[in-house]
């Protein structure tokens, strides 16, 4: 399909309606899902979509329209009036707004988004790599008696966006993410782990170490104990920082701090956190899920220092919000979907590690306490309010003694504050891992309550 020349059709014949001004966003996918179960595959799915979204400006009011109708390119072109006439229609009922925009053309930034193994990839390459990470999580030890589910989502496509103000771009990028949950027992205790890793490039995800670390958790957790309160040191494993850094990174959009819904609103140039933590969001990363040569405006994608030694640049913005900041837009537009305007999220955003190999392994970490909690797992982090950062939530891990692991840990409940929380690391680990577009290596925090 020539999505090129269809948009720019469109963006055309809108101004030609008497639009001051017209943008559109076109996304067609493929997908493939496998899932196994008892060494067989349980679930095959495939899939093609395609989504076209026109914005329009007449007036200084904005006017939206979509299609998602899975018809050739000719019916398209027969049918671009009728979705234009819906957008300039919408127009009509919103009110006027001075800060509602378009970007100008900017040149892309060069990233590596498309993995032609993905993009080439055999259904039953696929249903293999599922059926590994089944057997080797069931692998790793005798007492995983089962894996609950193994799978693996691929999918590759062509976004397209074209305005009236000169943007034109269409590029292909892949995906492919592989989760495992395992089940343990001997015969006292039952416990599940979970694990998974994305990528855009398919010899990015090691299918065997993805299963064996569910399967390790899940072990690991065996026979766990409850703990009296206590007020000790705790160690995250990188997955739960995530967590963490994921909950802060909601109030890091400009939108929700413009709606008094951000526990950063007023906090630039201040001092929010713990001087040894860094925070980048970085759209250039290579083949990780946030990477993009442009946001979903089509402004040019950025490494950006969110966070630098503690302290609190700025926010991250699309152009609506930046033009009423009076700011230039960070390449932070998303879309969830062609039926929504573009809205706020970081592309890859991460705390940055101690160099590898250094002493700051998670091993080190843990060594580094007398007693304490290396949290491996939470439970309704979802809960967390967004707009003050308090948290209180449920936690598993391993309880350490004398820098050792001695016993694994259930139904404990840490409470507080996200911005406390990171104000109170003591070190970082060497251990970056994504999970997503958000990752963070393990840390140390100092004391914190935790109660039974």
């Amino acid at each position: 399909m020539d999505t090129v020349s269809l948009a720019e059709d469109t963006v055309k014949k809108a101004l030609e309606k008497g639009c001051d001004g017209a943008e559109v966003f076109i996304k067609t996918a493929k997908s493939l899902s496998v899932e196994a179960k008892n060494g067989s595959v349980e679930a095959l799915e495939s899939a093609r979509d395609f989504g076209m979204a026109l914005k329009v400006i007449k007036n200084q009011r904005l006017g939206f329209s979509f299609t998602t109708s899975p018809v050739g390119i000719d019916s398209y072109r027969d049918g671009v009036g009728d979705i234009i006439n819906e957008a300039v229609k919408s127009a009509e009922w919103t009110a006027a707004d001075e800060y509602v925009d378009i970007p100008d053309y900017m040149p892309a930034s060069e990233v590596s988004v498309l993995d032609e193994k993905i993009k080439n990839i055999k259904e039953e390459e696929i249903i293999k790599s599922a059926l590994l990470l089944e057997k080797a999580a069931l692998d790793f030890d005798v007492r995983v008696k089962k894996v609950r589910k193994a799978e693996i989502i691929l999918a590759y496509g062509n976004t397209t966006i074209v305005n009236s103000k000169g943007v034109s771009i269409s590029y292909e990028s892949s995906y492919l993410t592989a989760s495992v949950t395992a089940f343990a027992s001997d015969g006292q205790d039952s416990q599940t782990g979970w694990d998974f890793a994305t990528s855009r490039r398919l010899d990015d995800i090691n299918f065997v170490s993805i299963a064996e670390s569910a399967s390790k958790k899940a072990v690991d957790l065996l026979n766990s104990r409850r703990i009296s309160s206590v007020k000790v040191p705790i160690v995250f494993d990188s997955s739960v920082a995530s967590d963490f850094l994921g909950l802060f990174s909601a109030s890091l959009s400009a939108e929700a701090v413009q709606k008094k819904r951000s526990f950063l609103t007023g906090k630039v140039g201040k001092n929010i956190i713990n001087s040894i933590i860094t925070v980048v969001d970085d759209g250039l990363v290579p083949w990780k899920t946030g990477t993009k040569p442009v946001d979903d405006e089509g402004v040019p994608t950025l490494k950006k220092v969110i966070v630098s030694r503690g302290q609190l640049t700025g926010y991250i913005h699309n152009t609506y919000t930046a033009k009423k900041e009076g700011v230039s837009s960070t390449g932070n537009a998303v879309r969830r979907n062609v039926k929504n305007l573009p809205g706020i999220d970081v592309t890859n955003l991460y705390i940055e590690p101690n160099p590898p190999k250094s002493p700051h392994t998670p091993l080190n970490l843990i060594k580094s306490i007398s007693k304490g909690l290396l949290v491996l797992e939470t439970m309704g982090i979802h809960t967390a309010n967004p707009i003050s950062g308090d948290f209180s939530i449920g936690i598993s891990g391993l309880w350490i003694d004398s820098g050792e692991i001695a016993y694994p840990v259930k139904e404990a409940v840490m409470s507080g504050n996200i911005l406390e929380l990171f104000n109170r690391v003591e070190d970082i680990g060497d251990d970056l891992r994504f999970y997503g577009k958000i990752g963070s290596p393990s840390l140390l925090i100092g004391e914190i309550d935790i109660s039974a």
